[in-house]
């Protein structure tokens, strides 16, 4: 068995409201084992035969929007990604950095060098910015809220659709998912 974290992009925010157990529902009709979620926003870690993230994320997709009537990105980790994404912090022991002000966007793919530098050329506020394959690490210097580096803002430079969780909701999604492997 393969566990994967599902990253819902973009529900329980406006009017995509989405319940938890009608989401981990979903992922056992699809045929996926122990789904179980962290916070209401989008965040399942599950089993499957299945080795292949990209097949499952088209699988959770395509089920989301015929079960919840409309569409959204969805973002599929194993847990060695993620424990590869977790090792790829840029600050693993920078005591100055609050791990609530340090996201990780998950992405659908990993952008061209061409808009990354769209990205980091046109972006002059405080925020760090790391790429790493199909996850940028940003710490937020002045508090998330308070950013205009937003979702909307990165996606429209690269291109790429993605959601963000900061370092303890990738922390607690890692835990969940090493529970299952030992």
């Amino acid at each position: 068995m393969t566990v994967f974290v599902s990253l819902f992009r973009a529900i329980n925010v406006g009017t995509n409201k989405v319940g938890m157990p009608e989401l981990k529902e979903m992922h056992r009709r699809l045929g996926f084992s122990n789904p179980r979620h962290y916070l209401q926003t989008g965040n399942i870690v599950f089993e499957s035969n299945e080795k292949d993230a990209d097949k499952v994320a088209g699988q959770l997709k395509k089920e989301f929007e015929k079960e919840f009537g409309f569409a959204t990105e969805v973002m599929v980790r194993t847990a060695v990604e993620m424990q590869s994404i977790h090792a790829r912090n840029p600050w693993p022991d920078d005591k100055t950095k609050e791990a609530k002000w340090l996201v990780v966007m998950f992405l659908t793919a990993e952008p061209t060098k061409e808009a990354q530098q769209a990205l980091t050329t046109a972006y002059t506020g405080p925020e760090e910015i790391v790429f790493s394959g199909k996850e940028i690490y940003m710490y937020y210097v002045n508090n998330i809220g308070n950013s205009k580096l937003t979702n909307t803002y990165i996606e429209k430079k690269l291109k790429v659709l993605g959601t963000g969780r900061n370092w303890n909701t990738v922390n607690k999604l890692l835990e969940m998912m090493g529970e299952e492997q030992g």
